[in-house]
Order: C-alpha cells, then sequence, then structure tokens
C-alpha cells in the first residue's frame, strides 16, 4: 500500500467499484518515488476544489494495478506514473510522468468540467 493522504485502490474489486460509484475518476498508479509523489501532492491539493472527482492512488507493483497497466490508453507508456482519468467508468485521457499542478488540472478542468456534465 502507498502512503499517501488519498483514498488506495488495492484490489480489482476496489477499482471496480470506484468506478461503479463515481462518475469522475483520477487514478495515480504509482510507488513511493520522486517522478510519484509531486502527483500524489498536486492530488491531495486540488481535491477540495474538484469534488465532483475520486481521486484515488494505487500502488503500481500491486496486483490491482493490470487494470490500470493494460488498458489502451497506457500503451507504451515508460515512466511512472501512470495517471488516468475516468468519466462514466471509460478512461478519457491518461498520462505518464511526473506531471505538474497546470497540466493535472488542464485535464480535470476539459474532462470533468461540471457545466458540461
Amino acid at each position: 500500500m502507498l502512503h499517501t493522504n488519498l483514498d488506495h485502490l488495492e484490489t480489482n474489486d476496489a477499482f471496480e467499484r470506484a468506478l461503479r460509484q463515481h462518475d469522475n475518476v483520477m487514478v495515480c498508479c504509482g510507488r513511493m518515488g520522486p517522478m510519484c509523489l509531486p502527483v500524489y501532492a498536486i492530488m491531495k491539493e486540488l481535491r477540495d476544489e474538484y469534488s465532483h472527482v475520486a481521486f484515488f492512488d494505487q500502488d503500481f507493483d500491486g496486483p490491482a494495478a493490470a487494470c490500470i497497466q493494460r488498458l489502451p490508453e497506457c500503451a507504451g507508456f515508460m515512466g511512472l506514473p501512470f495517471t488516468v482519468y475516468f468519466r462514466n467508468s471509460k478512461a478519457v485521457a491518461a498520462t505518464t510522468s511526473i506531471q505538474s499542478s497546470r497540466q493535472v488540472r488542464a485535464i480535470l478542468d476539459r474532462e470533468f468540467d461540471v457545466g458540461v456534465l
């Protein structure tokens, strides 16, 4: 399990339940390393502002990570973390490697804009 202040997706069932229970989901699948930690911090910082989005982390080395690793949107990704954005249980965006707050906000605003839901 990752040691973040985010909700964790540790099993396939938890992953599937999260997608069923929330219209908008951001999952950051990574490790406790230098490329991932800033993304977790950004997610923690933005979660109150984007209350219509559920933010989760997932251990890249755990068995449930296959749910993210096998997505076509992640094919060819080389760096961690794999960050995937889901709307109505479908992947709508995915990024790899470190992201800035501005980059994460741009995707959240584009994919989960309250005005277009």
